[in-house]
């Protein structure tokens, strides 16, 4: 069985077993803290064994790194205008980034998708349709969200990994986060946000980015859901800005943090 047949076939069982036990995850679930990192025991085992492929289940919301490494994060295309105009001005500076992408999006452009792995940049799940109130949904709907999105894109560039699941709008639940875990992917938000998707200027996000930069900053930008001229030239002026600045540019915390 091919790696990706051995992939789909896992998430087909992990949603019927969902849908089969009538949601009875979500009280395992339930007790699941954000810094947990490997699947609950079975009563009276000994502490168990992650599958290999799984990552930590708490959100990632720093830059692998030291104080000065900034994670450029990319959500909500692919899009035909504006993802192209991202990678020129992301391969201009020498910066990889990471991009969030929506399933359908993804489904609909996978040359972007391949556009986006062949930059040298990293990929994330941001669900099949970006639905912001996933965290009031079925647990059952929640994993179809998140490994059909998965799938989607995968389809797009046969052998890539998708590293990341962003829940649409941040809303995870410990039942989402160890969805997107037991699959590989780490559970990925930000440190900081220009809310550059509100399209407040060009110069109020660059001014929002500079002036709320944590240790190990993981920045918000879009590349999606409408235009994205402002985003363009507000990464035009920061990405020179954090070079400037001592910051090196990498990917977000996977496997700790």
């Amino acid at each position: 069985m091919s790696t990706t047949t051995s992939r789909q076939f896992r998430r087909r069982t992990t949603r019927a077993a969902l849908t089969a036990a009538a949601l009875g995850l979500a009280s395992v679930l339930g007790a699941t803290t954000a810094s947990a990192a490997t699947p609950p025991a079975s009563p009276g085992a000994g502490p168990a064994a992650p599958a290999a492929s799984t990552v930590p289940f708490g959100i990632a919301r720093t830059a692998s790194g030291g104080a000065h490494d900034v994670a450029i994060t990319i959500d909500d295309g692919p899009d035909p205008v504006w993802t192209p105009k991202v990678l020129d001005v992301l391969k201009t500076y020498g910066v990889k980034a990471t991009f969030c992408m929506i399933g359908t999006n993804a489904q609909r452009y996978p040359g972007l998708v391949r556009d986006v792995v062949a930059g040298g940049h990293r990929l994330c799940d941001h669900s099949v349709d970006h639905d912001m109130t996933m965290d009031k949904k079925p647990v059952a709907y929640q994993a179809q969200q998140i490994l059909d999105a998965q799938t989607m894109i995968e389809r797009a560039v046969p052998g890539a990994d998708v590293d990341y699941y962003r829940a649409p709008g941040g809303a995870f639940t410990p039942a989402s986060r160890q969805i997107a875990g037991e699959h590989g992917m780490r559970p990925l938000g930000w440190s900081v946000d220009p809310k550059d998707w509100s399209r407040p200027g060009t110069q109020s996000i660059v001014s929002a980015v500079e002036g709320a930069l944590p240790s190990e900053p993981t920045v918000l930008f879009h590349d999606g859901g409408g235009n994205r001229d402002e985003t363009v030239e507000a990464l035009r002026t920061l990405l020179p800005w954090f070079a400037q600045h001592g910051y090196a540019f990498t990917f977000p915390v996977r496997t700790t943090g």
